[in-house]
């Protein structure tokens, strides 16, 4: 089965690697290329190291007219038997243009759906007007988590016409031998400029202003001298959060490492997780911090809202204000000396493993191209 997968662009976010990690774990049988519409960033390189291909289409911007009928001549040419679209410009142009070509089996993943708030932007009713007419041309919408699902019914679409397949994570690249993890976290802060005997916070994801990282920079004043935090991500908010820095007399406490491949190793340099967000659609970066044996507070994760609290022990949600992160991190400090073996990995972490995502997505895949 040959299976290309449509998507707005390709720098490094959470859809993004997703379908580098979904694309990893599919069966062999089926074939997978990938077009990005525009932007073939840091994900495009690493999947053409994994040997996939990527087109990428030129696409000028969200009016580009022009691009539909080269993408119908990709999606054609390809001669493709199933078309899985995800984002919004790429669900808008890829449902249409799958169409346009011929194929009939057409997948869309909706990774962040909330019920006013599309991809971090506001939805007017011409936004949702197009969504729901796109909607229409495809198979069938995959949510990666039910609170997705719940606003896809309550904007219209027939629950028929959705799938709960969730994100998924690969527990093998966060969980590595006792030895090996405290050389990785030893050369880590090194590297990275962090004392060894400090106490060290991490957050994980683009630096945009819904991750609300400012609580951290803010929650970081409150707490001790040894304590230090680090922001692993690129985005608009980076010089913001480095004046906050400043103004609160942190700088010199706080690390921003820009866009990194190395979250495995990264995350294996901390001693807590802490995502401020509140505007989740699912949650990967606190179970990608579970995975790594990190005791993690946060203040939004729909994938572990739909597991019974048993499911993640070491996780706490908390209010996303300075004063609620300082009060848990600090109370966290006393009861963690930061040379202490990872956690174990808790029964979320295997509920998520990208195997059994893959799996269901894969079956989907064949029952789709069958029909």
């Amino acid at each position: 089965m040959r299976v290309l997968h449509i998507v707005t662009g390709l720098a490094s976010g959470g859809a993004e690697r997703q379908i580098q990690l979904l694309i990893r774990h599919l069966p062999a049988h089926q074939q997978c290329e990938v077009v990005a519409l525009t932007n073939p960033g840091t994900v495009a390189t690493a999947l053409r190291a994994d040997g996939v291909t990527v087109h990428h289409l030129g696409m000028r911007g969200n009016r580009d007219l022009s691009a539909l009928p080269r993408l119908v001549r990709l999606v054609r040419s390809g001669r493709y038997d199933l078309v899985h679209t995800h984002l919004y410009r790429a669900q808008l142009y890829g449902r249409l243009a799958a169409r346009l070509a011929g194929v009939r089996a057409v997948v869309s993943t909706e990774h962040s759906l909330h019920a006013g708030v599309i991809e971090g932007r506001t939805v007017t009713r011409g936004v949702k007007g197009l969504y729901l007419a796109a909607e229409r041309l495809g198979s069938t919408t995959v949510a990666v988590s039910r609170q997705v699902a719940q606003t896809l019914h309550s904007w219209g679409v027939p629950p028929g016409r959705v799938e709960l397949i969730p994100n998924g994570i690969d527990t093998a690249r966060f969980r590595r031998p006792a030895a090996d993890r405290a050389a990785v976290r030893r050369r880590l802060r090194a590297e990275l400029g962090l004392p060894e005997q400090s106490w060290v916070i991490g957050g994980v994801g683009r630096l945009v202003p819904g991750k609300r990282f400012e609580v951290l920079v803010d929650a970081l004043a409150e707490l001790d001298p040894a304590s230090r935090l680090v922001l692993v991500g690129a985005g608009p908010e980076r010089a913001a959060l480095e004046r906050r820095a400043v103004d609160l007399g942190v700088r010199e406490r706080m690390v921003l490492t820009g866009e990194r491949e190395d979250v495995p190793d990264l995350l294996a340099a901390l001693d807590v997780l802490a995502a401020p967000s509140t505007a989740e659609t699912f949650g990967l970066g606190v179970l990608e911090g579970l995975a790594a044996g990190l005791p993690v507070r946060h203040s939004a994760c729909p994938a572990l809202d739909e597991l019974p609290p048993s499911a993640a022990p070491q996780a706490r949600r908390i209010p996303s204000e300075a004063a609620a992160y300082a009060a848990a991190l600090r109370d966290l400090r006393h009861l963690n000396d930061h040379t202490a073996d990872p956690l174990p990995h808790p029964p979320a972490v295997g509920h998520y493993d990208i195997a059994r995502v893959a799996a269901d997505l894969s079956a989907l895949y064949d029952r789709l191209a069958r029909a």
